[in-house]
C-alpha cells in the first residue's frame, strides 16, 4: 500500500483576549426619578396603603391588554402615587400572576428597597410613631455613620421601604471618597482572585480595616 501523506493543520493561534472597552462618560444626566415600579397582587390594598398610610396622591393610571414596550399579551393595571417633589412610585397588577419566587439569599430581600426622604430627623421620628400606630413592623431608627437617619418597613406587597433624612448635607457629594472606595473594593477582589484566596474573606479584612471611617462621629 502506498504511503499517503497528509498535511497536518497548523496549530491554532491562541485567541487574543479582548481589551476591556473604555466607555466615555455620558454628557446626559437624568433630571430626577420619574418612577420606580413594582408588582402588586392587590391593587386596592396598595392604593389604600400609599394614599392613607403614606399620604401620597393617586397620580395616574393606565390599563391595557398588552405591554407597550415588549408586546407581551397580558392584561394589567398600572397605577402611580405622587410624592412631594413630583416623583412617583408605581405598581402593576396583572391577575393570574403566580407569587414571586423566594430570593436565593436573604440579602436580596434586604438590599432591594426604595428610600423615601423626610425633611429632618424630627420628621423621621414622626413617621416612626405614625407607622407604629398603624401596626407596621419597623426596623430602626438607624444612624448610618451620621450621614442618614433611617427607619425601615414593608408595604403590602413586600416591597422594603425606607424613610430617611440626610444628617450630612453633602452626603451625595462624596465623589472622591466613592472613587477611592470603589478602587479599594475592586483591587481587593482582584488580588484575592490572583492569590486564590476567598474573596468574601478578603473583603471582610478590608471592611474591618476601613470601618472606622463609617462609624458615627
Amino acid at each position: 500500500m502506498a504511503n499517503v501523506q497528509t498535511k497536518s493543520k497548523p496549530p491554532k493561534a491562541p485567541s487574543k483576549l479582548k481589551a476591556p472597552v473604555k466607555l466615555k462618560t455620558s454628557a446626559l444626566i437624568p433630571k430626577m426619578l420619574n418612577h420606580a415600579a413594582y408588582v402588586t397582587h392587590d391593587v386596592a390594598a396598595t392604593v389604600e396603603f400609599y394614599t392613607k398610610i403614606m399620604g401620597m396622591e393617586l397620580a395616574s393610571s393606565v390599563f391595557d391588554d398588552r405591554i407597550p414596550s415588549t408586546g407581551d399579551p397580558f392584561p394589567y393595571f398600572h397605577v402611580f402615587f405622587r410624592m412631594g417633589d413630583g416623583s412617583t412610585i408605581a405598581f402593576f397588577e396583572a391577575p393570574g400572576l403566580p407569587e414571586a419566587a423566594a430570593p436565593a439569599h436573604p440579602a436580596y430581600a434586604i438590599f432591594n428597597h426604595i428610600a423615601l426622604q423626610a425633611d429632618n430627623a424630627d420628621e423621621v421620628m414622626r413617621w416612626y410613631a405614625w407607622l407604629k400606630q398603624h401596626g407596621l413592623d419597623l426596623v430602626g431608627p438607624t444612624n448610618h455613620a451620621d450621614e442618614f437617619l433611617s427607619i425601615y418597613f414593608h408595604d403590602p406587597n413586600g416591597v422594603r421601604l425606607e424613610i430617611t433624612t440626610p444628617l450630612d448635607p453633602k452626603w451625595n457629594r462624596h465623589t472622591d471618597r466613592a472613587r477611592r472606595d470603589l478602587e479599594l473594593w475592586l483591587d481587593t477582589k482582584e488580588r484575592a482572585r490572583r492569590e486564590g484566596r476567598d474573596i468574601p474573606a478578603a473583603l471582610i479584612e478590608l471592611i474591618r480595616r476601613e470601618r472606622a471611617r463609617y462609624q458615627p462621629r
